[in-house]
């Protein structure tokens, strides 16, 4: 059931009970930290679908902030100074391309300083049960900011009831204005079952995924909603997805999903994507 290394957890659809495999620990979790980035931007600014929301105007300090996270090998989306992103924009920068600096855009639009986000974030952490949770950053990059696997489950089957997340998450690609077409971390998306939620990974963190699959168990279409942390590999990316990608076969009893043309696995990232 449970990946050789590091942690994984997973819920079913209609079960409140989270599977949690074992060596649950507090762990770095890189950009899986998004989720909860997204999530409490969009309980602050709530968007309904089609919506853009409001735009927020970058500036210097954010170009050169995010010229700064490039020299740290950071993942950053080039950024303009007067550019306008809207809302939906940001955070599609923020989910599929994993961008930090609009991770830190972000925090200070919402809070007004990064260090009043990250408090918001701790506090909703300790609202969901994430009893194993500290965050100290809005995009994971501190290594400081650790969960386990069955936290991070708790808070992904959370942020997908909230349906812009959940669009934004299923996305392949998005236009923005200065950094053009980004793409999503999650090339398994579209892929057996795959529906969301979120890569990570750093040498601290390992692998990181936080996913959502639709799979056929006993005669009918169930969600799984997990997350892998801690998968070890050269290609940090590619072994949390493939990890995620077994362990949904071995809890589906390698039954296809239930909305597929070809159940075949996408191409692996490529190294060094966040």
């Amino acid at each position: 059931m449970w990946p050789a290394y590091g942690q994984a957890a997973f819920v079913l659809t209609g079960r409140s009970q989270v599977q949690a495999g074992p060596n649950q620990h507090a762990a770095p979790i890189a950009s899986v930290a998004k989720v909860m980035t997204a999530y409490l931007v969009l309980n602050d600014h709530p968007l309904r679908p089609g919506e853009d929301g409001p735009t927020i105007t970058l500036t210097d300090a954010d170009v050169a902030d995010t010229d700064r996270r490039r020299r740290q090998d950071e993942s950053v989306v080039s950024v303009a100074d007067r550019e306008p992103l809207t809302e939906m924009q940001a955070l599609q920068a923020l989910l599929l391309p994993s961008a930090n600096n609009i991770a830190a855009v972000l925090a200070r639009w919402d809070a007004g300083s990064t260090d009043r986000f990250v408090a918001g974030m701790n506090a909703t952490a300790q609202s969901l049960g994430m009893t194993h949770t500290r965050y100290t950053d809005p995009s994971g990059y501190d290594d400081a900011t650790v969960s386990t696997a069955a936290d991070q489950v708790r808070l992904v089957d959370r942020a997908m009831r909230v349906p812009v997340f959940a669009g934004i998450v299923a996305t392949p690609s998005a236009t923005l204005p200065v950094a053009g077409t980004v793409h999503n971390t999650n090339t398994l998306l579209g892929h057996d079952g795959f529906v969301g939620v979120k890569t990570g990974s750093d040498d601290a963190a390992g692998g990181c995924f936080a996913f959502r699959a639709i799979r056929w168990i006993d005669g009918k279409p169930t969600t799984i909603t997990g997350a892998v942390l801690g998968q070890p590999g050269h290609d940090q990316i590619a072994a949390g997805l493939a990890a995620a990608d077994a362990m949904i076969d071995r809890i589906a009893g390698h039954r296809a999903a239930p909305d597929l043309r070809q159940p075949t696995l996408s191409p692996l990232p490529a190294p060094g994507s966040h």
